[in-house]
Formats: C-alpha cells, sequence, structure tokens
C-alpha cells in the first residue's frame, strides 16, 4: 500500500505540473492576441516529491513563479520595452540623435532648394533687381533731405520732388564731368603713353634682366597680330557693349523712378509689405524694419564721405604729382569705392598704371605709396570712427559676399552685396533677441507644437522630470 500510495503521489505531481504548464502557454497567447509582451511564468516543480518545503506525498506540488530569464529576482521586469502589435514603434527604436540629423537635414535641403530658386529668379530679372537696389541706396541717401525739408514746412510733394531733382542733376553732373574730361585728355593721354611706351622700352634695355630689342619688338608683333586676328571677337564685344548700354540707360531710368516713390510713399509701401506678413510675426517684423533701415543709411552715409575723402586726397596727390587726368581719376576712386576690397584695388592700380606710362617709374612709385597711404588710414581710421558699430561686418563676410555678388550679378551685385550683409545681420540679431525677450515675458512660441516622433521624446522627458519633482 505504501508503494502504491508513493507512486499515485508522483503522478499527481507530474499532472500538476503538466496542469501548471499548460495555463502559462494559454496565458502568453492570450497575451500575444491582446497585443502585450508575453511574460513567462514557468512553475518551479521539481521532479522529485519534497521539492517544495510543506508538500507532502501524494499532494500536489505548489506553483512558484520564477523571474523571466535575463532578470533577477530584485527587479523583475522585463529588460525591453513592451511591444505594440508584436513589434516597436519605428520612431522609438531611431536613436534621437539620427532624428534630430534628419529633421534638420530636410528642412535643409528645402532651403536650399528656395535660395537656387530665387537666385535663378533674380538672375532672370537681374536688372530689375539691381535697379530696385541701387534705388534704395539713393534713397537711404537722400531721404535725410526729404525729412529735413518737411520739417522746415514744405509738402511732401514738393519736398520729394525738390529732393529728386537735386540728386538726379548732381549724379549726372558727376557723370558727364568724367566722361567731358577723359574726351578733353584723350589725345595727350595718348602721346604721353606712346612716351612711356618707349622710356619703358629704353629701360627695360639698359636694365640688368637682359632684355633685347628683337624680344621687345617680338612681344609687340605678337600683339598686333593678335589684335589683327581677333577683330571679329572685338567688333561682336562693342556689338554687345551697345547692348549693355542700353541696359545700363533702362536700369537707371528704373532706379530713377523707384527713387522717386520710395522717397514719396516709403511709408505706405512698408505698411503694405507688412501686411504680407503672418500676424503672428508682425510685431517682430515691424521691429527690425526700421533698424535695418537705420543700418542701410549709416552704411550709405558712411560709405559716401569715406569715398569722398579717398577721392580728395589721392587726387590731391596725382596733381602734385603732376599725373595726367588727376581729377577724372579722382571721380573714378570716389565712384569705385561703393565697391568694398575690390573697388579700393582697382582704382588705385589704375592711378598708378597711368603715373607709370605717363611720368616713369619714380612717379608711378611715388602714387602707390599715396594711394597705400590713404587706404590704411581709411581701413584702419575713417571706416570705424564713421561707420562704427552700424554696419560692422567681418572681413571674411565682405570677401566672401562681394565674390558672390559679383558671381551672381558682376559689378551691381559687388556693390549691393556688402549692405545686404549688414542689414541681414541687423535684422537677424534683434530678431533673436526679441524672440528672447519673449520667452522671458512668458509668451507663447511662434510656430507650431512638437508633431511626430519628436512628442514621444518629449513625453518621456517631461515624465521623468515630473517624478524628480
Amino acid at each position: 500500500m505504501a508503494k502504491r500510495a508513493g507512486w499515485l503521489g508522483r503522478l499527481g505531481n507530474r499532472l500538476s505540473l503538466m496542469e501548471a504548464r499548460l495555463n502559462e502557454r494559454r496565458a502568453e497567447v492570450e497575451a500575444e492576441s491582446n497585443g502585450a509582451a508575453a511574460v513567462p511564468v514557468p512553475v518551479a516543480a521539481a521532479a522529485a516529491v519534497g521539492a517544495v518545503p510543506g508538500v507532502g506525498a501524494g499532494a500536489p506540488a505548489a506553483s512558484v513563479p520564477t523571474p523571466p530569464p535575463g532578470t533577477s529576482a530584485e527587479h523583475p521586469h522585463h529588460p525591453h520595452p513592451p511591444a505594440l502589435g508584436g513589434r516597436p514603434d519605428p520612431a522609438s527604436v531611431v536613436p534621437w540623435g539620427m532624428r534630430v540629423a534628419a529633421e534638420a537635414s530636410w528642412r535643409l535641403l528645402l532651403l536650399a532648394g528656395m535660395l537656387w530658386v530665387v537666385m535663378k529668379v533674380i538672375s532672370e530679372v537681374r536688372l530689375v533687381v539691381l535697379a530696385f537696389a541701387a534705388a534704395l541706396l539713393v534713397t537711404a541717401l537722400l531721404q535725410p533731405f526729404v525729412v529735413r525739408l518737411r520739417r522746415l514746412g514744405l509738402p511732401r510733394g514738393l519736398a520729394t520732388a525738390v529732393t529728386a531733382i537735386l540728386g538726379f542733376v548732381v549724379i549726372g553732373l558727376v557723370g558727364w564731368f568724367v566722361v567731358w574730361q577723359v574726351m578733353e585728355n584723350l589725345d595727350d593721354l595718348s602721346a604721353r603713353v606712346r612716351d612711356g611706351i618707349n622710356e619703358l622700352k629704353i629701360w627695360a634695355l639698359d636694365s640688368p634682366f637682359h632684355v633685347t630689342e628683337k624680344q621687345i619688338n617680338d612681344i609687340a608683333k605678337n600683339l598686333s597680330e593678335s589684335i589683327g586676328t581677333n577683330t571679329e571677337q572685338i567688333t561682336s564685344a562693342g556689338l554687345q557693349g551697345v547692348t549693355v548700354l542700353v541696359e545700363v540707360l533702362t536700369g537707371i531710368l528704373l532706379a530713377m523712378f523707384s527713387t522717386l516713390f520710395l522717397l514719396y510713399d516709403g511709408k505706405r509701401i512698408w505698411t503694405w509689405v507688412q501686411g504680407l506678413v503672418p500676424a503672428a510675426a508682425r510685431p517682430g517684423v515691424a521691429g527690425a524694419g526700421p533698424r535695418a533701415w537705420r543700418t542701410l543709411t549709416a552704411y550709405v552715409r558712411g560709405t559716401v564721405l569715406v569715398a569722398l575723402i579717398d577721392a580728395i586726397f589721392i587726387g590731391l596727390g596725382l596733381y602734385f604729382l603732376k599725373v595726367p587726368m588727376a581729377v577724372p581719376l579722382a571721380v573714378f576712386i570716389f565712384l569705385f569705392a561703393f565697391i568694398p576690397l575690390v573697388g579700393a584695388v582697382v582704382s588705385g592700380a589704375l592711378a598708378v598704371v597711368v603715373a607709370l606710362v605717363t611720368q616713369g617709374p619714380w612717379t608711378g612709385l611715388m602714387v602707390l605709396v599715396v594711394v597705400l597711404a590713404v587706404q590704411q588710414i581709411e581701413g584702419h581710421v575713417l571706416q570705424p570712427f564713421i561707420l562704427g558699430r552700424a554696419v560692422r561686418v567681418h572681413p571674411l563676410a565682405v570677401v566672401l559676399s562681394v565674390a558672390a555678388g559679383s558671381m551672381v550679378a558682376g559689378i551691381g551685385g559687388a556693390v549691393v552685396a556688402v549692405p545686404l550683409v549688414a542689414v541681414t545681420n541687423t535684422v537677424v540679431v534683434y530678431l533673436r533677441a526679441y524672440s528672447r525677450d519673449q520667452e522671458l515675458h512668458g509668451a507663447a512660441p511662434i510656430g507650431p507644437g512638437p508633431h511626430g516622433s519628436t512628442v514621444y521624446e518629449q513625453a518621456v522627458r517631461e515624465a521623468g522630470h515630473d517624478q524628480r519633482a
């Protein structure tokens, strides 16, 4: 009987173990069908009777849950987050840094595409864009005179007409004076250039470089042959020059009309532009606009003053050194000063070359010294003192902007590039400070809230912050 009772007890234990395993498997299947992770709850039943304390022979062993594989009894949690629908959310398995890089990348690609389209449009209507940019620069120069005439009691239309007419007359007289001086001194300049070339030839023959007369004659012959063989190209270039002249005249007329309307209706035009901006961003734009205009006005007035000082002092140097066409060269220096860096180099080199071929190497060297001295005073004294902090732009930004502007729109692009960079810098600095001030005063941020996979990470951070609090 004892043997039979022991055999029945062992059979009962095995049946109980089989039932527990079936229940465990049923629970796993139900958990998978409900979309939750199956957490196995195995039964620790000993194969032999008496493995569990308190269980005697003939009694089924109690089911004792043990922690799943990969965990310990102290931390009975699953090491991975629960899966949704049997698989984890794709956004949750992508690292945070990769998601940020991806979202930043498609935004950068969108901005690059938009910038490319804008550049293509500008290149197609380059004449209109440059004419309007020139009108903005001239308006920034002439607007203070309109304001003063208004303070004296003149109506707005009359003050605008007087300022525009006087400004256009002065600009036209400067252009006519340059052309007249060049035409008056062209014959004398040609004769002096021939004499200068002969002097340079004699100097080269007597120099220690061992230059022979045959080599100089070969160079002159090759030059004349090149001119003769490229007659067609020179003729086509002349025809293109006529086309360019027509475009320049058209641009001048557009700039004149644009300047007239900007002087008269500048405030209304700015109000209309503000209406195109979304309502949430209008306060920031309304504050950035006047600051950008003050920056542009300071740049134009400072550049005109610096260019005038350069032209006067270099022109006096050319006059006392008896260089021909000193006054037209001074006017060229004034006009080229509106092209940062490049304009000063080109106008100074032109003055040195004219002095070299007309007065000899010694005069050319003295003109070079005068040009370098005036430009050093301009760069280290005049520009910081006159322009100040209003339009302070890093020299690297100046070089890159001038290069980019010249590649996009030629000389006009090089003239417009630096004031555009200065105005953009002013607007960005103000909008950044405005946004920071809005955040300090508790204003709601402009733009949509977090969306997509960003919501998950933000919810996790907020939950952790709440738990720490």
